[in-house]
């Protein structure tokens, strides 16, 4: 019971924290947005230009104020408009109501409200008890004036000395409070110079970013002025409707969403607060999809930030604050098809590896399968409904085009992961060893990422035509470039190592020598990469171990190392054939002679039984790696350390 109460209490103190960090945010968005008239001279201008910049400086420091003394800042504040609404009251009282009786019931009332406003005060300010007794006599003084019905001008001298009085101690107060201010204001300094000489200004920033909630003073920030522009908006239409007869209908209604949506984004601000919003929706909507498809891969969870960066960064590549609101809205509609796009696109990315784990792993559970193959299946079908829509109510742009082609490629995406992940179940269902199945996969993927290819060259000719001829700026271009570094360059260059690694890998598996029929036959043991029997053929590596040829290539791709004893996987040209062979625990095949390495002083039986000799070394064990250290190498007789380097089971592949 206590622990729960510590948890609402600790969240309790969170959402107070954000609420009271959102008054920063509005003022500063009001600064921003406020009309300044050039005509007053420069004296005026320059006088609105210091109050601008002193209120956002203000608004600033108490937006990163630290939990604690946020809640002293707003404490103070507090008090002085309890204060300042106390003398307000006094004043009102004394000047504007007429009594006929000391028991009048607006002065009991009045009496009451300064009662809880001076206790109010004090209470905030945790005046000491006897100063606090004056001080909630002096707000009731000018009350007494009033139900002794004393003449007018000696109720105001009341109210103006105890107004003076309050006054007094309020400014009292504050002065006293400059000293802690001061201090806070050099600690608060202090901490962030520390933490940007220790950990640079990039996690100062990120440490401040989740301290004070940003995104949730954000996103509280947007709703909250959303919710009363729309308050506003409906009252306005209530009393058109009650003046003129006007009819609620879904033109009107459409009319009101539009101002709305269009007063959202009208500023850097609003458009940050609209980001906040996407973050939380593509975040919940991520969760439900690995949820539903059954991943816990943390790094999928990463669409609710990945979806506001990109809509930020549209926003600010489009000027969408800075536009007329028509076009605004225009504009504003196009971004959010991109976004579904790229969003789109990202839920593949989450789905692709389940479906591969699913298939590879042959999982035969058909409820593991069918969330998976739905969303596959979805995101084929929603780029092909948003490219119908688009291309039946607009005409042919940049902006339709590359919508076009994002959807396109998402399609093919998505048709290239359902062949890889068919191929993966046709062969699990047979359960036979394919061994085309590895260069089937790589031709269908090598095929995806061709066309992927020729649409990021595509699209960066389509950025480029709308960057000189349409609305061409820096940030474009500085997406532009990226673009072109990340989307062409290294996809580019990654898929040209793929291929060479790939070609190196199969040139290796074919110098190697391999074993078919009845040698084959006569080794009563299994691949030791993917442990099934050899039913076609073997493929011997120098060191004496076999594998399939696929297993091997697939292990070539990653290391250039025996999986086994880790030596380097080469064929020496010596002139010399290798007839002979082993099994993968040492074991040589009835009738046949363990294989002789050729040394610089001559040829040296490492192993065989021929002639009756006792062997040097004994039989290995059943161990998966031969280890030597360096001298024991230097010993061995026809081997040089040249020729057969040692490599350790971390040695990095070439």
């Amino acid at each position: 019971m206590a622990s729960a109460h510590g948890r609402l209490g600790q969240h309790l103190q969170a959402v107070l924290d954000v609420v009271l960090r959102v008054p920063s945010i509005f003022i500063i968005d009001a600064i921003f947005n406020s009309y300044s008239d050039p005509g007053t001279g420069w004296t005026g201008t320059a006088g609105r230009a210091l109050i601008r910049a002193l209120g956002i400086l203000v608004s600033s420091v108490v937006l990163v104020l630290s939990q604690k003394s946020l809640f002293k800042f707003y404490t103070l504040f507090a008090a002085v408009l309890l204060g300042a609404a106390s003398v307000l009251v006094n004043y009102y009282g004394t000047s504007h109501i007429d009594l006929y009786g000391a028991f009048s019931r607006a002065a009991l009332g009045l009496g009451l409200l300064q009662l809880m406003l001076g206790l109010g005060y004090v209470s905030l300010l945790n005046v000491p008890p006897l100063c606090a007794a004056l001080l909630v006599l002096d707000v009731l003084l000018p009350l007494w004036g009033l139900m002794l019905e004393l003449p007018l001008h000696v109720r105001q001298a009341l109210a103006l000395a105890s107004g003076v009085v309050l006054a007094t101690h309020a400014t009292v107060n504050l002065l006293r409070k400059l000293k802690w201010f001061y201090y806070s204001c050099r600690y608060v300094y202090l901490l962030l110079r520390h933490m940007y000489r220790i950990y640079g200004l990039q996690l100062l920033l990120e440490d401040t970013w989740k301290r004070i909630r940003f995104p949730d003073i954000l996103r509280v920030f947007w709703l909250t002025r959303m919710t009363a522009q729309a308050v506003i908006l409906v009252y306005v239409v209530r009393v058109v409707r009650s003046e003129s007869g006007l009819q609620l209908g879904w033109d009107l209604f459409w009319d009101l969403t539009s101002n709305l949506i269009i007063s959202g984004c009208d500023s850097t601000l609003t458009v940050l607060g609209m980001s906040a919003v996407i973050s939380s929706l593509a975040h919940y909507l991520g969760l439900s999809i690995l949820a539903f498809i059954g991943s816990t891969e943390e790094e999928d969870k990463r669409l609710g930030f990945v979806a506001p960066v990109l809509f930020f960064i549209l926003a600010l590549q489009t000027g969408l604050s800075g536009l007329d609101p028509e076009e605004r809205l225009i504009r504003l509609s196009r971004n959010m098809c991109l976004l579904l796009t790229a969003i789109l696109h990202f839920i593949h990315g989450m789905t692709d590896p389940v479906l591969m784990s699913l298939s590879a792993s042959h999982v035969s559970s058909v409820r593991r399968h069918v969330p998976v193959l739905l969303v596959s299946l979805g995101l084929f079908a929603l780029p092909v409904l948003l490219s119908y829509v688009l291309w039946h109510h607009y005409v042919l742009n940049t902006w339709l085009f590359a919508v076009t082609a994002f959807c396109v490629e998402l399609c093919l995406k998505v048709l290239v992961s359902l062949t890889v992940y068919a191929l993966f179940m046709i062969d699990g269902f047979y359960n036979v060893l394919w061994e085309k199945l590895d260069d089937y996969v790589y031709y269908v993927r090598s095929t995806g990422n061709v066309i992927e290819f020729v649409f990021g060259v595509i699209m960066f000719g389509n950025g480029a035509y709308t960057m000189m001829f349409e609305s061409g700026s820096k940030i474009r271009a500085c997406m532009m470039c990226l673009h072109a570094y990340f989307n062409i360059y290294l996809q580019a260059k990654n898929g040209w190592k793929t291929f060479i690694n790939r070609r190196t890998a199969v040139k290796k598996i074919n110098s190697l020598p391999e074993v078919k029929g009845a040698q084959l036959r006569e080794i009563e043991d299994v691949c030791a990469i993917c442990y099934q029997e050899f039913a076609a053929s073997a493929r011997i590596t120098p060191c004496h171990h076999y594998f399939h040829a696929l297993c091997l290539r697939k292990w070539l791709y990653i290391q250039d190392t025996c999986p086994m004893c880790h030596q380097r996987v080469y064929i020496e040209d010596d002139g010399h054939e290798r007839t002979a062979f082993s099994n993968n625990n040492g074991y040589a095949a009835p009738g046949q002679e363990r294989a002789e390495f050729e040394g610089d002083e001559g040829g040296v039986d490492v192993g065989g039984a021929a002639g009756g000799a006792e062997p040097e070394n004994e039989l290995l064990e059943d161990n998966d790696s031969i280890e030597y250290d360096e001298e024991e190498w230097g010993t061995q007789p026809g081997v040089t350390l040249v020729e057969e380097e040692y490599i350790n089971d971390d040695t990095d592949s070439n």
